[in-house]
């Protein structure tokens, strides 16, 4: 007659001894902090020639989390060619200016910390113009192979020449 097993304890929270590290909550307790205590600046064609994460303000409110991996892309983009194409983005819009923009950045030694500390600041903050097509490459149209024009695009459409 088999002998019928016991099942192994589940490990919950409930349990005092136990412990899971939440590494996604100490990352991104780090980096709003620090973010947030780095100066706001005009958003230019300035910036550093370096790796790292940035937060653009839109009359005072973060709305696009972004980042510039220059180790890891093939277009070796840095904070300063990334903010740099941002300005020349914004600059053919309708409705909105430069000087209604800021932004913070935070440079990284690590390219992974790139990676995790964009990914900490989205869940975070969840910025409105990350999911509005802001980000897109090709101005004026959605994703390749689609038709639609983007909510960022609806909003600040191109300057009529």
């Amino acid at each position: 007659m088999a002998k019928k097993r016991t099942p192994a304890p589940t490990l919950t929270d409930a349990d005092p001894h136990y412990f899971d590290f939440d590494l996604d909550r100490g990352i991104r307790t780090q980096v709003v902090e620090k973010l947030e205590a780095s100066p706001l600046l005009p958003l230019t064609r300035g910036g550093p020639a370096l790796s790292g994460i940035y937060a653009l303000y839109f009359k005072g409110k973060l709305v696009y989390i972004g980042k510039a991996s220059k180790g890891t892309t093939k277009s070796k983009r840095t904070l300063r060619s990334r903010l740099s194409e941002h300005v020349t983005k914004i600059a053919t819009r309708q409705n909105i200016t430069l000087a209604q923009m800021k932004c913070r950045y935070l440079t990284f030694s690590s390219e992974w910390w790139v990676f995790a500390a964009e990914f900490a600041l989205m869940v975070h903050y969840q910025p409105e113009w990350n999911a509005s097509g802001f980000g897109s490459k090709m101005p004026g149209v959605g994703r390749p192979g689609t038709h639609r024009i983007s909510r960022w695009d609806d909003l600040f459409p191109l300057r009529k020449p």
